[in-house]
């Protein structure tokens, strides 16, 4: 009986091979993700096979298949798969055709197929892949000289007397593989190498470094050496667009004989510099730049816009990709890009289309030094192109959070500040706190804009040993990093309310109205009129005129500059009056409902910047006027309907409604500039400023030419 089971055991390892047996006859491959990149965990799937480089097809291409491939490259998984070349044709040959996966095989080798190099297929159809951005941990990768580099992570590992300084931007260079963090051999290392890990780690740049305390430190410490080397061009956004260099021989104490550890030494943008005296630099007006971001929820990211001949235009997604993004990143001081985004994700601008189909080697200094098409014609703003953008480890969100909200995006406002000679969590004071303030704290948490600033919380039951009010008197500009490097009390607090109830609070959100003055509809309708004060009498009850009016004669005129203005929201939200329409208040004059008092500000500036006549209107009826292709009107005032503006359409003030205007009466003859804000729900004003400059003489008023300034 024991002889018998004995030869049938041996008989079904006979029949039946196991799982070992079955791998090792299977060919071993290698892949890679390869084309016209948006981002590093995406791309066209190639496969090393028999000394060559060739494509899949995407013939019976499931997210099965998908998913083998994405964990094979060391991801934790598949988001989607894309057919037809969508990262642009491969080369060579079309390796694998109507691949079949279960999504439990190990390789892509291990799915059904044609075979090897068996396949009916065109380029046209070679298949691609959009991964999960996270990495499996300890992932033991499969590495052959020429290939691209994998690695878990990468990180700049700062020197003890280094480490208290934000944001690291030097220190020994270590890769995590295999779970183990391990430190590169600099023999071959190069200035092309440290310029793509200063992009990945939010630097635009790398600089020198003496190398004399770290060649002490070195010959101090246990090394434990990666296997190879790495070859960078200094164009690529990741690391892991890089090709491996030559395999290190390890020899123990010896590996790396002839070198040390790699050192990293990057330069950090402006707004990200340590400053000895204050820590950070504080928010600061740039001078007038030629490329900037709008639109987007977090620091580093948002619509790509060109200033040319005076005007901001934005940038056509054709041929939009990660190495031109990272040019973008790089002139804006932040690092490489993590992503290009296309087909307005950061929201559709106004405006013209200043450039199409750019394309840039990656180390311009701005991106109006890259090639493109100026006869390209056609892009539309649902083409309009983004960028997201590797910014430093600043450490900002372990200094704030919020308290006692209903989801982490909403809560009483808690800062660790110091006390009696300690850091301690406490509130911070409400007196004077609105959006500006609430739109720093959500972006110190990364949790996007601000959609309401309260000041009192009482609702939200925070930490009872974090009442105490550490921090008062906080004025911002809107452009602030962090809470800090706002205008603020220091460590004299100063709140006659106290904390508890009445601290500040804020709840954000990801998506938001972004409200946009079409600039040149202002230029193109402005003119003068002198009306007299018996046709003025409504406007002058909502302080529509300038103060001079209150002790003008009926029969006077006032000299008014009238314009039209349109409003487009170009964000990812509707905007709605905050106010609910019960609330809304009644003029009995115009016989109309005010849902915002105050909805736009004028301003008449000499050249100097001194006010010198302003004018507002309020928001009678905000409705979409008009909307761009194919999207829906919303919102329509008539018979007391939903007010807002939906995205993608615009709300029009026409030049001959009463308030349209600025009351010039008492404005001397001379070159003014003409500013329009718009003002946000909760009362703060927005940042998005237009200008217009025009001339005024004794009898008429001349447009000269749309001129616009940094946001202030």
């Amino acid at each position: 009986m024991l002889l018998l089971a004995v030869f049938c055991c041996l008989l079904h390892t006979l029949l039946v091979p196991s799982s070992a047996q079955s791998d090792s006859n299977q060919p071993v491959i290698q892949l890679r993700l390869a084309g016209e990149k948006k981002k590093h965990y995406e791309g066209r799937v190639e496969v090393f096979y028999n000394g060559e480089w060739g494509t899949v097809c995407d013939d019976d291409f499931s997210i099965y298949a998908a998913q083998v491939v994405c964990r094979e490259l060391g991801f934790t998984g598949a988001e989607s798969w894309l057919p037809s070349a969508k990262y642009g044709k491969g080369e060579g040959r079309i390796w694998l055709d109507n691949v079949h996966c279960t999504g439990s095989e190990k390789s892509l080798a291990h799915c059904e197929s044609n075979g090897f190099g068996v396949s009916d297929c065109k380029h046209s159809e070679d298949v691609s892949v959009v991964c999960s951005s996270k990495r499996i941990p300890g992932f033991k990768f499969i590495r052959n000289q020429g290939l691209t580099v994998q690695v878990e992570e990468v990180r700049i590992r700062a020197t003890y007397s280094h480490r208290k300084r934000i944001p690291i931007t030097e220190g020994f260079l270590e890769v995590k593989d295999g779970g183990k963090w391990r430190q590169i051999c600099n023999e071959d290392w190069n200035q092309m190498n440290s310029r793509v890990i200063c992009g990945m780690q939010g630097f635009p740049g790398e600089k020198r470094f003496n190398t004399r305390p770290y060649k002490l430190l070195a010959s101090r410490r246990k090394k434990n050496y990666w296997g190879f080397s790495i070859n960078c061009t200094g164009n690529e956004a990741d690391l892991s667009d890089c090709k491996l260099g030559r395999e290190i021989e390890k020899k123990g104490n010896s590996t790396c004989g002839k070198g040390m550890p790699v050192v990293v030494s990057c330069v950090p943008g402006r707004v990200f510099a340590p400053s000895v005296s204050i820590g950070f630099r504080k928010a600061y007006r740039v001078e007038q730049p030629l490329v900037r971001l709008r639109g987007g929820a977090m620091i580093g990211e948002g619509r790509v816009e060109v200033l040319k001949n005076g005007e901001w235009g934005t940038v056509c997604d054709d041929n939009w990709n990660i190495r031109t993004a990272t040019v973008v990143c790089r002139e804006l001081g932040f690092g490489s890009a993590k992503e290009a985004l296309t087909g307005a994700r950061m929201g559709q601008g106004i405006g013209p289309v200043h450039m199409n189909e750019v394309e840039c080697s990656g180390f311009e200094k701005s991106l109006t030094e890259c090639y493109f098409n100026p006869n390209s014609l056609g892009c539309s703003h649902e083409e309009d192109a983004a960028v997201k953008c590797n910014v430093p480890a600043m450490g900002f969100h372990n200094r704030l959070r919020l308290s006692g909200g209903r989801n982490p995006y909403e809560g009483r406002v808690e800062v660790l500040g110091e006390r009696n000679g300690s850091l301690v969590w406490g509130t911070v004071c409400s007196d004077s706190w609105g959006t500006m303030e609430a739109m720093v704290v959500c972006r110190q948490l990364g949790l996007g804009f601000a959609s309401n600033a309260f000041q009192e919380t009482w609702y939200w039951q925070g930490d009872s040993s974090a009442d105490a009010v550490v921090m008062s008197g906080v004025r911002c500009s809107g452009t602030e990093l962090t809470l800090e490097q706002c205008l603020h009390h220091g460590k004299h607090v100063v709140c006659p309310k106290g904390g508890g109830r009445f601290a500040a609070g804020v709840s954000c959100t990801m998506t938001a109205p972004d409200l946009v003055l079409n600039a040149q509809v202002v230029e193109q309708t402005t003119y003068l009129e002198d009306r007299p004060m018996y046709a003025l009498q409504c406007a002058h009850e909502e302080r529509c005129l300038s103060g001079s009016a209150d002790k003008a004669d009926p029969s006077s005129y006032r000299r008014l500059l009238r314009f039209s203005s349109q409003i487009h929201n170009n964000g990812q939200s509707d905007f709605r009056p905050r106010a609910s329409p019960q609330s809304w208040v009644w003029h009995d004059c115009h016989r109309h409902y005010h849902s915002m008092e105050v909805f736009t500000h004028y301003d008449l500036m000499s050249l100097n910047g001194t006010k010198v006549a302003e004018g507002h209107k309020a928001s009678f009826c905000l409705e979409d006027t008009y909307c761009d292709e194919g999207i829906q009107k919303r919102y329509e005032c008539a018979n007391f309907g939903a007010q807002g503006i939906t995205v993608g359409c615009w709300d029009t003030y026409r030049h001959d409604i009463d308030c349209q205007w600025i009351d010039i009466t008492d404005v001397k003859p001379g070159d003014y500039i003409l500013q329009v804000k718009l003002k946000k729900n909760s009362g703060a004003w927005d940042c998005t400023l237009e200008r217009s400059t025009f001339k005024q003489t004794q009898f008429n008023t001349e447009v000269f030419s749309h001129k616009e300034s940094a946001p202030e």
